[in-house]
């Protein structure tokens, strides 16, 4: 991930009603809740505006209903913003003609969704190029190009065969590797793996991310799974009711939450596969115990058995091995196990 926007949202909204682009204009494009109760309209996205920098994970997240799917369909134009901005490499979609959307959703845009939508009389190699073909590519430049994909994503020996043969897991695969086939710039993924078995999903799970540090896509993905939030994103939005709550990497949302709302989410992930040494060490030196030392990046998961076996005080370096603190063996017990103590520990910070 670099500092390069690659997608900005700029206030987008959408609303369902009758002639809501003329309401919103009516109310100056800030409706109230009871303005738009009374209006008989429901706002499925309201307000969204945040960037995404290019190689990117931004995952989107929020309950049944809370807009993150229906964000993620405006971002692609698959359905149509009430008001705002989606600005991509400069161009705003919204603007854009529909020639224009069919030739950017042919080359830089890619989108994998819960359903796998896989064309069931042809094979793994001919769905994998079928966007190819759309294109006009011709055969075997796009079947060759098909093979280095079914490579990228583990579907070797499968060229061959056909949706109904293969597992849940093996299909899902067809569908990334046929959205990689534009080699897009952008990369739209909405619960691609929640309809898998929690096996199979971890899986899924971990061979994206050895995707994206080969690819290194800018990616806005779509989960109801903190866990996997957790696991896939550089950074989180959580949304509800149509509104963007808060935005922030994971260890941001789990010890800052902004409201009850992101507490519910956050509350039973462990703190200590996420948090790390930083975020409990003493940056004053003090005796420590003098054959350990842990990194101020490690998890604190990673030197709980360490620290706790020797029941004392270690030091803490820099990625330069140079000395920047002390971990307190008593912060670290109250870190892992002892929630309120951490909250105490966050409005402190």
């Amino acid at each position: 991930m670099n500092d390069k926007v690659k997608l900005s949202c700029k206030d987008v909204t959408k609303l369902y009603g009758d002639h809501p682009e003329q309401f919103l204009k009516n109310h100056n494009y800030a409706p109230n809740d009871e303005a738009i109760r009374k209006g008989g309209y429901i706002p499925a996205v309201r307000h969204a505006t945040f960037d995404v920098s290019e190689g990117e994970i931004l995952v989107v997240m929020g309950l049944s209903g809370s807009g993150k799917s229906t964000l993620i369909r405006c971002l692609a134009r698959l359905i149509q913003p009430t008001h705002g901005q989606i600005i991509f490499d400069g161009i705003d979609l919204l603007q854009a003609s529909k020639n224009e959307l069919i030739e950017i959703r042919r080359h830089k845009m890619g989108m994998v969704f819960q359903h796998f939508a896989l064309l069931p009389h042809r094979n793994v190699l001919q769905n994998i190029s079928f966007p190819l073909e759309v294109q006009g590519i011709d055969k075997n430049t796009r079947e060759s190009r098909a093979r280095e994909i079914i490579q990228i994503v583990g579907l070797e020996g499968r060229e061959e065969y056909y949706p109904r043969e293969l597992s849940g897991g093996q299909q899902q695969r067809v569908g990334i590797g046929r959205s990689l086939a534009v080699e897009p710039d952008l990369w739209f993924l909405d619960e691609p793996f929640s309809a898998l078995d929690p096996l199979i999903r971890n899986e899924m799970q971990d061979e994206f991310i050895r995707l994206q540090s080969v690819l290194n896509k800018t990616i806005v993905f779509i989960t109801h799974d903190f866990d996997e939030a957790i696991k896939l994103a550089d950074r989180i939005i959580i949304m509800n009711e149509g509104n963007i709550v808060q935005i922030g990497t994971a260890e941001e949302l789990i010890t800052n939450p902004a409201n009850d709302y992101v507490g519910e989410f956050t509350k039973n992930v462990s703190r200590g596969k996420l948090l790390p040494v930083s975020h409990v060490m003493d940056e004053v030196g003090a005796p420590t115990h003098p054959d350990i030392v842990v990194r101020m990046s490690d998890r604190l998961a990673q030197v709980a058995g360490q620290v706790l076996s020797v029941n004392q005080d270690v030091r803490v370096v820099d990625d330069n091995n140079q000395p920047v603190g002390v971990l307190r063996c008593q912060k670290l017990i109250e870190a892992l196990f002892n929630q309120s103590a951490q909250a105490t520990q966050s409005e402190q910070v």
